[in-house]
C-alpha cells in the first residue's frame, strides 16, 4: 500500500520548481500530461498513489495544492501543457501579490487566504488511507513563499502534529539575488522552519547556478535550475515511489538523518552532473559515483563540507547496481575520510537502492548530508541581516504590516543559537579526540 504525501507549492519559485518536478514524475511513472497511464511496466504504476489519487476513467490526479498571492504563475500552469492535470479547486490565489514582503505573506494578505488553503489541505488529507505527511516547496527570499509558506507550516504543525513535514526550501544567495530585503525574509522564515519542519532540504541559487554552468549552460536560466531541483526531489522520493530493496518513507528517512530535532537542515548532492550530450561517453563506476556524491562541486547548497563534519548522510542510488558493491564503496569512502564523519554516531551513512533509473540515464545518485558545514549558509544570511537591521533599513515596510521589531530580534537570536549548536557538535568530536590522545599518552 502506498503511504500518501500531500504536495503544497507556494509562491512563484515554489510553483515553477514544482512544475518541473511534476513533469519529471509523470515521465517516470509513464503518465501523459493529462494523467493517463501510457506505460508498459507495472512497476511504474505500482506505487503511484504516493503522489497521485486515482480519478475517474483511469486518470491520475496529483495530490497537490498550487498557492500564490498573485494569479500570474498559477494562470501560466493552468494554460500550459499540464493545465488539465490538476484539479481546478486546488488552485488558491490572491490578487495583490506580497511584493517581496514577508509580513504581507505572513500577517496580512496571506492570513486572509489561510483558511481557504487549510480547507483544501483537509479535503486532500481526508481522502488518504495512510497519509505520511506533507512536502512544501517554496523559496525563502520572496514574500509569498517565505511569509505565507512559513505561516502554512505553523498551521500544518497544529492541524497534524503527528505527520511528517518536509520542506524543499530555496535559500537566497548574495551572488544570485534579485531583492534587497532577501536577508530579512530568509531570517524570519528560517526562524519558523527551525520550530515547525521535520526535514528541510536546503538548496540555493548560487550552488544551482554553478552546477548548471558545469552542465555546459553558460547562461543558465531558472528553467535549468528548476530541473536540477526536480532531479533531487525525484531522487529523494524514489524509495517511496518504486518498489526497491529497501523501501522507506519520510519518517524512516528522518529517523536516520536527524540526530537532534533542531538540526534538520540537509544539504543535497546529485550525481552524475554531466552535460546531456556527454552521457553516452561517460560511465561512472560505483566508487566514482559514491565519491562524486560527497564532492563539494555536486552539492546544491553553497557550503563546503570539508569545513565541517558529517553528522549523518543518506545515499539513494538509482539504476541496476549491485547492493554489495554500493555498500562496500560507501564503507571505503567513510574509512578513507573518517575525520570528516563524527565518530559518536556509528554507521551514520544509510544506503537506499532502487532499480528504476531516472529518464535518459542508466544510473544516478542523490546524497542528503546532515553536515555541520551548513552553518555557513545561516552565517551568511545572518551577517547580511545584521548589517541592514542595525540601521533599521527597510524596516518600515514590515512594521507597516503590523510586525514588531522584536520579531526580527527573536528570529536572529534563534538562528544564532542554531549556528552555535552546529559549531558545538562539530567541536565535540575534536575535543573527544584530544581527550583520547591525552588518555593514550598517559
Amino acid at each position: 500500500m502506498s503511504r500518501e504525501i500531500v504536495n503544497i507549492q507556494v509562491g512563484q519559485a515554489g510553483n515553477q520548481v514544482a512544475y518541473a518536478f511534476w513533469q519529471m514524475i509523470l515521465a517516470e511513472h509513464g503518465l501523459d500530461a493529462n494523467g493517463m497511464y501510457r506505460g508498459d511496466d507495472d512497476q511504474k504504476i505500482a506505487r503511484v498513489g504516493v503522489y497521485f489519487s486515482e480519478g475517474s476513467d483511469g486518470k491520475y490526479v496529483p495530490r497537490s495544492l498550487q498557492i500564490d498571492l498573485e494569479p500570474a504563475v498559477t494562470d501560466n500552469i493552468r494554460s500550459g501543457p499540464l493545465g488539465q492535470l490538476f484539479r481546478p479547486d486546488t488552485f488558491v490565489t490572491g490578487d495583490s501579490g506580497a511584493g517581496n514582503n514577508w509580513a504581507k505573506g505572513h500577517y496580512t494578505d496571506g492570513a486572509e487566504l489561510i483558511d481557504q488553503i487549510l480547507d483544501q489541505v483537509r479535503n486532500q488529507s481526508e481522502k488518504c488511507d495512510a497519509l505520511q505527511g506533507f512536502q512544501v516547496i517554496h523559496s525563502l527570499g520572496g514574500g509569498t513563499g517565505a511569509g505565507l509558506g512559513s505561516l502554512l507550516l505553523s498551521k500544518l504543525r497544529e492541524e497534524a502534529p503527528d505527520r511528517m513535514l518536509a520542506t524543499f526550501s530555496i535559500l537566497p544567495s548574495p551572488k544570485v539575488s534579485d531583492t534587497v530585503v532577501e536577508p530579512y525574509n530568509a531570517m524570519l522564515s528560517i526562524h519558523q522552519i527551525i520550530e515547525n519542519s521535520d526535514l528541510t532540504f536546503c538548496l540555493d541559487n548560487e550552488a544551482l547556478y554553478d552546477a548548471a554552468v558545469r552542465l555546459k549552460n553558460p547562461n543558465p536560466n531558472f528553467g535549468h535550475l528548476n530541473d536540477l531541483i526536480a532531479q533531487v526531489m525525484s531522487g529523494v522520493s524514489t524509495s517511496l515511489r518504486f518498489p526497491g530493496q529497501l523501501n522507506g518513507d519520510l519518517r524512516k528517512l528522518a529517523l536516520n538523518l536527524i540526530p537532534f530535532p533542531r538540526l534538520h537542515f540537509l544539504a543535497p548532492a546529485y550525481a552524475p552532473l554531466v552535460p546531456p550530450g556527454s552521457q553516452s561517453f561517460q560511465s561512472l563506476s560505483i566508487p566514482e559515483l559514491t565519491a562524486s556524491l560527497f564532492d563539494r562541486r555536486n552539492l546544491l547548497v553553497a557550503c563546503d563540507p570539508r569545513l565541517g563534519r558529517y553528522l549523518t548522510a543518506a545515499t539513494i542510488y538509482r539504476g541496476k547496481l549491485s547492493s554489495r558493491e554500493v555498500e562496500a564503496s560507501v564503507q571505503q569512502l567513510q574509512a578513507k575520510n573518517s575525520s570528516s564523519f563524527v565518530e559518536w554516531i556509528p554507521d551514520n551513512v544509510s544506503v537506499t537502492l532502487c532499480s528504476v533509473p531516472p529518464i535518459g540515464k542508466k544510473q544516478a545518485g542523490v546524497c542528503l548530508a546532515n553536515t555541520t558545514a551548513i552553518q555557513e549558509v545561516f552565517k551568511r544570511t545572518q551577517e547580511q541581516f545584521a548589517a541592514m537591521f542595525k540601521r533599521k533599513a527597510f524596516l518600515h515596510w514590515y512594521t507597516g504590516e503590523g510586525m514588531d521589531a522584536m520579531e526580527f530580534m527573536e528570529a536572529e537570536s534563534n538562528v544564532v543559537d542554531l549556528i552555535n549548536e552546529y559549531q558545538q557538535y562539530q567541536e565535540a568530536s575534536a575535543e573527544e579526540e584530544e581527550y583520547e590522545d591525552e588518555v593514550a599518552d598517559e
